[in-house]
């Protein structure tokens, strides 16, 4: 009659084991991101490519490079460090770590396309302060889930 408790028990147990394997916990490593996600929020508000805000770059207007580190960098900064912070899923943290650094070489050719562009006559005469700030804040990112991916025992 105890037999079939021990063994509900025993499979009780593998399966949290197994739940909690998948997991990440994030402690106050996870505020940061948080915070970090709050400006990058905040960097879409303010000029990233001559008078044009970080959303409007985000809708074509600006430059192709630029707009591919808008994207890019809502893409992964945003929304997969949201999911990623809720589910605490260890694979999403790595998907946040990569894709942070792709975004964050995205945000540097968007900077630096910005100092080159008098010679192309392309939008902007240097990058806004917004997409410097967004520029910091994925690499501050890419930093931090980097960390988390790597905590995992």
């Amino acid at each position: 009659m105890t037999e079939p408790k021990i063994d509900e028990l025993a499979a009780e147990i593998d399966e949290v084991g197994a739940r909690a394997a998948k997991t990440i916990e994030l402690g106050r490593r996870g505020f940061t991101i948080s915070v970090l996600v709050f400006v990058l929020l905040i960097a879409q508000l303010l000029p990233w490519v001559g008078e044009h805000a970080g959303w409007e770059v985000l809708l074509g207007r600006g430059g192709g490079i630029p707009q591919l580190f808008a994207a890019t960098s809502t893409g992964i900064g945003v929304f997969a460090s949201a999911v990623a912070l809720v589910t605490r899923r260890w694979w999403l943290a790595w998907v946040c770590a990569a894709g942070g650094w792709f975004a964050s070489v995205d945000g540097m050719l968007a900077i630096w396309s910005q100092q080159s562009s008098h010679a192309t006559g392309a939008a902007g005469g240097g990058p806004g302060f917004g997409l410097i700030i967004a520029w910091i804040a994925t690499v501050s990112l890419a930093i931090y889930w980097m960390r988390a991916a790597f905590s995992r025992s």
